[in-house]
C-alpha cells in the first residue's frame, strides 16, 4: 500500500511541476519557473522516498539525500517568492 501512495506522490509532484513550467513557458511570469523547480525538487524527493522505502529497504540509507532534495526544493521556492517582482 505505502508504494502506491508514494509512486501517487510522485506522480502529483511531476504533475504540479510540469503544468507551471508551461504556464511559464506561456506567460514568462518568473514566480511560476521557481514553483516549477520547487515542485521538480519535491518530486526527486518522492523518488527517492520510493527507492529508500520499497526498492532499497535495508541496504541503502537515503535519507540525507531526501532532506537534501527537500530542502533545496523548499530554497528554490523561497528564493523565488523573496526576490522575484512583478
Amino acid at each position: 500500500m505505502g508504494e502506491l501512495i508514494y509512486t501517487l506522490c510522485m506522480l502529483t509532484s511531476l504533475a504540479c511541476a510540469w503544468l507551471l513550467f508551461a504556464s511559464y513557458r506561456r506567460t514568462r511570469y518568473r514566480l511560476l519557473f521557481w514553483s516549477g523547480a520547487c515542485f521538480a525538487g519535491m518530486t526527486l524527493n518522492n523518488f527517492l522516498l520510493l527507492l529508500d522505502k520499497v526498492v532499497f529497504p535495508t541496504q541503502v540509507d537515503l535519507l540525507p539525500w531526501r532532506l537534501a532534495s527537500a530542502l533545496v526544493a523548499c530554497l528554490l521556492l523561497l528564493y523565488g517568492l523573496i526576490y522575484e517582482k512583478e
